[in-house]
């Protein structure tokens, strides 16, 4: 057992949840802290994109 929270991924290749071990980092988003928070990973980029967007 270790002392380190999980880490979870989402992948943009195959457009699923990864544990920590997965597809190259490039591929992935995250880490996050639960699984749940990266199956939203692609609303939070659109949601901060649009963030970005009006502050320009």
């Amino acid at each position: 057992m270790t002392d380190e929270a999980p880490q979870w991924f989402y992948c943009l290749r195959h457009h699923t949840v990864e544990g920590p071990v997965g597809c190259r980092a490039q591929d992935r988003l995250g880490p996050y802290a639960t699984r749940e928070e990266a199956e939203h990973a692609l609303e939070k980029v659109k949601e901060r994109n649009a963030a970005w967007d009006e502050r320009d």
